[in-house]
This record gives C-alpha cells, structure tokens and sequence, in this order.
C-alpha cells in the first residue's frame, strides 16, 4: 500500500511532518482541526512538501528522519523542490534561449528571427 511523508506549514510558520496512506484525506483532517495537536493549534496548514513511496512504513520511517532535522535542512529540501518545478515549468522559447544552460537534440535547428 502506497505512503506519504509530507511537510505542512503552519499558520506561525512552524513545519510539521508528518505520513498518511491517503494524503487528502489527512490534509482535510488537518484543516479541519482533527490532525495532530500541533496544527489544530497553528490553522489553517498549507502542504509545502511531499514524497511518495510504495509502502508506508517507508514513509513512516522518512518521516522519523526528517522530524530530527533542524528547520534549515527542511527549508533547504523544500526549496530544492520548489527550484525543481520552476525549471521543468521553466518556458524555452526565443525569448529565454539564452538563458537555458541544458542541450538540444542536436537534429533540431537552432532559432532564428521571425520562427
């Protein structure tokens, strides 16, 4: 059965970590002031950071892990997260070529004026 490790910000700006076999379901609970004591008392959460795995006691002990990290190691993994999006969202067109630092297939004609 599938599990998830999951980062929640808090309304004071406190991260909570948490695992759950169904993830939104859990954040409805959380949201709804049924999930852990810590975020009934920090309302309303927003999901800043998720992991999938194939079971959840992989996901239990991820959890586990990251509950000993100091705040800088959780806000360096969810802004490495964040920095992964933005790149595979990141437009490569005329406009940001020469910005791009990746490669074209190399049967692809380079850009010209006016395509």
């Amino acid at each position: 059965m599938k599990g998830y490790m999951y980062i929640l910000e808090c309304s004071d700006g406190s991260y909570y970590t948490g695992s759950t076999i169904d993830l939104e379901r859990r954040l409805q609970e959380h949201q709804n002031g049924e999930g852990a004591n810590h975020t009934k008392k920090r309302l309303p959460v927003s999901l800043v950071y998720c992991e999938e795995y194939e079971r959840i006691d992989e996901a239990f002990h991820r959890e586990k892990q990251i509950q000993g990290w100091s705040r800088k190691k959780k806000e360096a993994l969810i802004a490495s997260c964040e920095k992964s999006l933005k790149e595979a969202a990141q437009c490569i067109n005329e406009t940001h070529f020469q910005n791009y630092k990746g490669g074209f297939d190399s049967a692809q004609p380079p850009f010209k004026n006016g395509d």
